[in-house]
């Protein structure tokens, strides 16, 4: 699957590195910014029923839920969840896990240069 992202390999870069720092926010900014989405909360806790996965997405509050800051600092972890973050419309659901892990992927792939 090709992805195309807006905005550049330089862009995707310090996204990623602003993870892997615990700059969650700045990434969040950023990535949110670039692609026109409006910046989700985030915490540590995961909801009732949640406890076998490392975070989460709750779209009626906007934010994503992490098991533990370290997850926070993951960013296939991060760029996971905000696939749900975009793909999030109209009350619906539109994304399916498979593809947010693939989504998270070529993200990282395209930030470090490697084929998308």
């Amino acid at each position: 699957m090709s992805h195309r992202f807006p905005l550049s390999r330089e862009e995707a870069r310090r996204i990623v590195r602003l993870i892997l720092d615990g700059d969650l926010d700045e990434a969040l900014e950023l990535f949110c910014e670039r692609f026109g989405v409006r910046k989700p909360r985030y915490r540590v806790g995961l909801p009732r029923g949640k406890s076998r996965v490392w975070a989460c997405y709750d779209p009626k509050r906007h934010m994503i839920c992490f098991r533990d800051r370290s997850s926070m600092r993951n960013p296939f972890i991060v760029l996971h969840e905000l696939y749900h973050v975009l793909r999030f419309r109209g009350g619906e659901h539109r994304g399916a896990e498979w593809k947010a892990d693939e989504f998270a992927a070529a993200f990282i792939r395209y930030a470090g240069g490697g084929e998308v």
